[in-house]
């Protein structure tokens, strides 16, 4: 995999650089929330422009179906990454059309141009390979090179992503190439103990994740709304917690497994329950108790871990060499359910280990509970990405960019 440090030594003042980030940010009325992803692929696009590169950057926002929505559209992006860069950034209103490449034609070398959200077109998605390839056609006609710097997409099998570096050389930004060595650092040379976290609602979406785990981890610690479904598996009573009766069978097989490789798999000692969901709108205070795991009455839903299994995680981490967490521990955008992931955060900041956050919610809650992000030793732009590349799946995106 060539990186952006070789397309720089061989220069590309003029030259049309596509950068396919991944500036998919949460947004409110139109404000961006939480703009770590657009900070995170500033570096690579500032070094491009500096060597006086035209800088083409591309990606998708949400999930609109395949046509323009203005409420999926990346001008509040463009407007955040000209903050960022210090320096005017072009936006184009449309993607491969007349205004992307008026918007890509007027940039004068060291100047960046935005092009409009990637989805918004059909052939972006597309499972047909013509109908993506015809897209990857159209992106193509707008670069000369292609830098790959969007991480949290390169497990998506999308003409941006896949398709369009066959058609130009390409190369991986920083972010991607940090990505990939912190990942391996998880999988090929791991310092032990080696302590994974994982939490968030569907034990399902992990299940492929936990395959791997027992063969690689030391500990496996599980909290959010997947740990029910485990306590259920134990055969406790968990009330109207999340639960996904389907997947107590392989659930058990996993505990099952933890024993017999000796993996110390560590669930829930006591919950924090309520019997209603909270307000995440006017975070108003909500009833809620604690109670062992064992004993979550039959009207009430788990929505955090409690402050014995805090101190318990706490501890469980505190001598790791390698700490991977991905998912929270509980409903953390109310104030009354943040705590269990709170404290996992702390146990991470005060680790002497390496300390990975694997991106989407886990990397959210980290910001939004004020955790400073240097105190990690990595904050992953991509969940979905990080969990199939340690579940041993080859990613499109960058089987892509191998050469």
């Amino acid at each position: 995999m060539k990186t952006i440090d070789e397309l720089l030594a061989d220069g590309v003042s003029g030259k049309r650089v596509f950068v396919r980030a991944d500036l998919n940010v949460p947004l409110a009325d139109g404000t961006i929330t939480d703009d770590g992803r657009i900070r995170a692929v500033v570096p690579t696009i500032k070094a491009l422009a500096d060597a006086g590169a035209k800088v083409v950057v591309a990606s998708h926002l949400g999930r609109p179906k395949g046509a323009p929505d203005p409420a999926f559209s990346l001008r509040p992006v463009a407007e955040r990454l000209a903050e960022l860069l210090g320096t005017p950034v072009a936006f184009a209103e449309d993607t491969v059309g007349p205004a992307a490449h008026a918007a890509v034609d007027g940039l004068e070398p060291g100047q960046v141009a935005v092009v409009e959200n990637l989805r918004f077109n059909p052939g972006e998605t597309a499972k047909d390979d013509t109908e993506r390839g015809e897209f990857a056609d159209q992106l193509a006609a707008l670069a000369d090179v292609y830098v790959g710097d969007g991480f949290g997409a390169v497990h998506r099998k999308h003409a941006s992503v896949y398709d369009l570096p066959a058609r130009l050389p390409h190369y991986a930004g920083y972010l991607i190439a940090r990505e990939v060595g912190v990942l391996k650092k998880l999988t090929d040379d791991v310092e032990r103990p080696y302590v994974v976290v994982l939490g968030g609602a569907k034990v399902s979406d992990k299940l492929a994740v936990i395959d791997q785990l027992l063969g690689k981890a030391d500990r496996l610690l599980i909290g959010g709304g997947m740990a029910y479904t485990f306590l259920k598996a134990q055969g406790h009573e968990v009330g109207i917690s999340l639960l996904q009766e389907d997947q107590i069978p392989a659930v058990k097989e996993y505990m099952e497994r933890a024993e017999k490789n000796g993996v110390e798999l560590v669930l829930p000692v006591d919950v924090v329950v309520s019997p209603e969901f909270p307000d995440l709108k006017t975070k108003a205070p909500s009833q809620h108790t604690v109670v062992d795991a064992d004993k979550i009455p039959a009207d009430q839903e788990g929505l955090d871990i409690g402050p014995k299994t805090r101190e318990l995680y706490a501890s469980k981490l505190g001598d790791a060499k390698t700490v991977f967490w991905n998912g929270p521990m509980g409903v953390f955008e109310h104030p009354d359910y943040a705590e269990g992931t709170k404290a996992v955060a702390q146990a991470l900041v005060d680790c002497d280990g390496f300390t990975v956050v694997g991106g989407g919610d886990s990397a959210a809650a980290v910001r939004t509970l004020g955790f400073d992000e240097n105190a990690f030793g990595h904050i992953s732009t991509g969940g979905g990405a990080s969990l199939e590349y340690l579940e041993g799946k080859t990613l499109p995106g960058l089987a892509a960019l191998e050469d």
